[in-house]
């Protein structure tokens, strides 16, 4: 398979504070990835920078062949690239199938539509009637998945699916993945929870303080290794 995306030494600023430091980052085309780490890792400034909502300070952003440092997010949606933020970011005023459509609104060729979508989460088909304003953490969640996925994304760009969710609701939510991943569809989940992003992940990277610490096929490493990098306590050690 193809690479579909590539950093190369990629660094983000908020103002002076530097949050990342030159990050090298490779995602194989129909792939999933789990970015791992605590909080104030860097794993959210990661995906905003993937996306465009942040500028990369330094470095290349390879997608597909085309640098894609300087392009406007809206031409990174128009190629193929999607972004469930962290808060999910529904429209309160809009019903569930709304905000379905307003994520179809640049959308590509491809086989994500309202049947696919509601066939693939129950939970959304199930309350697509429901205004975002009445909707629990995981309605929302489900609900910006699949707006995202509304666009017929090649890239997937997931920012803490399982925060501050009940375990039942992640559960329900983690079983969509592989069909999601079925339809050609390649996969950045960012991630605290290390299970739930083990269960999905092909290969895991792991960021400290803007930094990447481990990286690998994600049976390469045992429990131990992987939170020892998760907590820096290698480097504590050192």
């Amino acid at each position: 398979m193809s690479t579909l995306l590539q950093l190369e030494g990629v660094s983000t600023h908020y103002g002076d504070f530097r949050a990342l430091y030159g990050i090298d980052l490779t995602l194989t085309e129909g792939e999933t990835l789990a970015v791992i780490g605590a909080n104030g890792a860097g794993k959210s400034t990661l995906l905003k920078t993937i996306a465009g909502l942040m500028p990369a300070t330094d470095g290349a952003i390879w997608y597909d062949g085309e640098d894609i440092a300087v392009l406007p997010t809206y031409r990174r949606v128009e190629a193929g690239i999607a972004l469930t933020p962290e808060g999910r970011k529904i429209f309160p005023s809009l019903t569930i199938e709304e905000n379905l459509l307003v994520g179809a609104y640049r959308k590509r060729p491809g086989p994500w539509d309202l049947k696919r979508i509601y066939e693939t989460f129950p939970l959304v088909a199930d309350r697509r009637a429901r205004y975002g304003a009445h909707l629990s953490g995981g309605e929302q969640q489900a609900a910006a998945i699949a707006r995202a996925l509304m666009s017929n994304p090649r890239l997937l760009l997931l920012d803490e699916v399982s925060l501050g969710l009940a375990p039942v609701v992640v559960k329900e939510i983690y079983a969509a993945m592989p069909a999601i991943t079925a339809q050609g569809t390649t996969v950045l989940v960012v991630e605290q929870d290390l299970s739930q992003a083990l269960s999905v992940a092909d290969r895991v990277q792991c960021l400290l303080e803007g930094r990447t610490v481990l990286e690998g096929r994600a049976d390469e490493f045992s429990r131990d290794q992987m939170a020892a990098a998760y907590f820096g306590l290698d480097r504590e050690a050192s």
